[in-house]
């Protein structure tokens, strides 16, 4: 590992001030979402919300924007164009733009799909976009198509790829776990990356410094996790937390939002909805 194991105490995030507004907890935009796969991105909203986003919008395929909305009616959406099996395309570029100038932090990824188009557009926001971006799920895959990109960052890029979608994004197979988070901390050194290797103890790294999450248990090895994981992280970077930071602190909520879950309900019952619902118990154990 190039990176200094750090030991120190979680980042917290600021006191919120008696005269703030919604506008002072950051803007924050997740992108994904196709058909069939509308409950990714909700999942990301929903828990962007809870982890203390001011605002919340929702990038989504046109096609599948009013079953988005129905989840959380604090999210606000916005329509993208998109190809006739619901997947987003190369025109919906100039909204993205107008939806990016007014975001804080970007999230990408969660239920978005894979073809063509969308990995050219995954491509040009992390070439082009300056705010931070949250990369996750197929938003990973797209840059896998493109991995001259990753050493070409437009601002602030972070990745949370499980260990499968990290060896797509190196074009290896099946390499130990030891030697993926070396390469993790090589990786974020070379393209100033941060990358939260997701696993059992995920790895957080920004090369440079790197810590082992503590919390967490095997019921969160569910469909939506770690969608559930991008909309904490997009939303704690919204607040100012630098990403390295961000990541760590969102990475710990997460994994504590699910052992407090799997206490109640069990680790086979767990689900990535559970993990929303314990939210605010995680954060109201991390202020006392």
């Amino acid at each position: 590992m190039t990176a200094q194991e750090t030991t120190s105490e979680l980042p917290i995030l600021a006191p919120r001030a008696a005269a703030s507004h919604k506008g002072d907890y950051g803007r924050a935009l997740l992108i994904g979402g196709s058909r069939g796969m509308a409950g990714a991105i909700a999942l990301s909203g929903m828990a962007a919300l809870r982890s203390g986003a001011g605002t919340v919008t929702l990038g989504v395929a046109d096609c599948c924007l009013e079953t988005v909305a129905s989840f959380e009616p604090a999210c606000m959406t916005a329509p993208l164009a998109c190809d006739s099996k619901g997947r987003l395309v190369v025109a919906a570029k100039d909204d993205l733009v107008a939806l990016a100038e007014r975001a804080t932090c970007i999230g990408c990824g969660p239920g978005l799909g894979r073809s063509p188009q969308i990995t050219g557009l995954i491509a040009w926001m992390y070439q082009v976009l300056p705010q931070p971006i949250v990369f996750d799920a197929d938003a990973l895959d797209a840059l896998a198509q493109k991995p001259e990109v990753l050493s070409e960052p437009g601002g602030p890029r972070i990745l949370t790829p499980h260990a499968g979608e990290f060896q797509k994004l190196l074009g290896v197979d099946r390499l130990p776990r030891e030697e993926l988070e070396l390469r993790a901390g090589l990786m974020a050194v070379a393209s100033k990356l941060v990358i939260c290797l997701k696993g059992h103890r995920s790895l957080i790294t920004d090369g440079q410094q790197a810590t082992h999450n503590q919390t967490g248990n095997p019921g969160m090895a569910t469909g939506g996790s770690g969608d559930v994981l991008t909309g904490i992280a997009t939303a704690l970077i919204g607040q100012g937390l630098p990403p390295f930071e961000a990541v760590r602190l969102a990475a710990h909520v997460h994994g504590l939002a699910g052992d407090l879950a799997a206490a109640d309900v069990g680790q086979v019952s767990l689900t990535a909805g559970d993990l929303i619902r314990y939210l605010p118990a995680a954060f109201l154990q991390l202020e006392s």
